[in-house]
């Protein structure tokens, strides 16, 4: 009997339970974790509250990423013993492999042996916020020293991770956030420019930091008003990466901004990554460079025992966190 976190309907986060479950033997291809600390990420409340791209059988487990010990391993499973300490990379559905429990199953290729300097706590929080971030700025719109990229949602472990990324390469970053009160830590991160949206002019100030030639890469995963100064301030040919859809208020289409510049804008899921073999191993090999060099070091906003993790979501869903919430267990 191993400790999992399922809910029984759709709601918030008072809907999970701890309850005790048998679970399997690993299968073929499989291994089995002894976890010590779980990653929170915004889609596992997407999912718990039935708004999320899968739609899960009830009663359904959830999460997407963990750390742990190798407790066990499959039929045909080649570089991992038990013993070893490993994270996972989030699979592609989370109903199938869920992640919050003391003990769980997932598929050998999604495993990853860490960087040993890394405790079980950053190691929880490094491959859902890192992916994402890789696979929109390297990947996809090949973030290079030259560029201006306006990082939106600034303060959220994807928005850190892609302040740090854009940093490896030698970008310059212009972080979004809401209000001035994290504009210091921000800075400290990595950030070239913070803009508080809420306090200042968005589009008059991107303007003014990027100058005439605009910003050539934008990472946004709000949508809704924001997408007109955006496109007002990118440059000729510039790409817009939307990886969100956070704002309630409709998304509308900046036609003649688009048309006039030469815009792309990209719908992008870091599915795109996971699922593609020779693309996750070029992105693990860039984020373990990273975290080697300490050019990648996961912000924690903050942690919870696993039996709080009803007050873990909340705290998830308040928008107060600077960074990744990680439960432990």
């Amino acid at each position: 009997m191993a400790r999992i976190v399922r809910f029984h309907e759709e709601g918030g986060p008072e809907v999970l339970r701890i309850e005790d479950i048998d679970l399997p033997r690993p299968g073929q291809g499989e291994v089995r974790i002894r976890v010590r600390a779980l990653g929170l990420n915004r889609a596992e409340a997407l999912l718990r509250s039935g708004t999320y791209i899968e739609k899960p059988a009830l009663p359904s487990g959830l999460g997407l990423e963990a750390a742990g010990i190798i407790e066990e391993v499959g039929p045909g499973v080649d570089g991992f013993a038990p013993g070893d300490a490993v994270s996972i990379i989030p699979p592609i559905s989370m109903v199938r492999w869920p992640a919050y429990g003391e003990l769980i199953t997932f598929p050998a290729e999604f495993v990853v042996k860490h960087p040993p300097s890394l405790g079980w706590v950053s190691a929880a929080a490094v491959w859902m916020q890192y992916l994402t971030a890789y696979g929109a700025l390297i990947d996809i719109a090949g973030l290079n020293s030259q560029d201006f990229v306006i990082v939106t949602a600034a303060s959220s472990s994807v928005g850190l991770a892609a302040i740090q990324i854009a940093g490896m390469v030698g970008a310059t970053t212009v972080a979004v956030t809401r209000t001035s009160a994290k504009k210091q830590a921000l800075l400290e991160v990595g950030a070239g420019h913070v803009i508080a949206s809420a306090e200042e002019d968005l589009e008059k100030r991107l303007k003014e930091i990027t100058g005439p030639e605009g910003a050539r890469v934008v990472f946004d995963p709000i949508g809704g008003p924001i997408f007109e100064p955006l496109t007002a301030a990118m440059a000729k040919g510039g790409i817009l990466i939307e990886y969100g859809g956070l704002s309630p208020q409709p998304t509308l289409f900046p036609l003649f901004t688009v048309l006039s510049k030469c815009l792309t804008l990209r719908g992008y899921l870091v599915h795109e990554i996971i699922g593609d073999a020779k693309r996750l191993d070029a992105a693990k090999t860039f984020i373990l460079r990273g975290l080697q060099s300490g050019a990648l070091e996961p912000v924690i906003a903050r942690t919870f025992p696993f039996e709080q993790i009803v007050e873990a979501h909340r705290f998830l869903e308040s928008n107060e966190q600077f960074g990744k919430i990680v439960v432990t267990i």
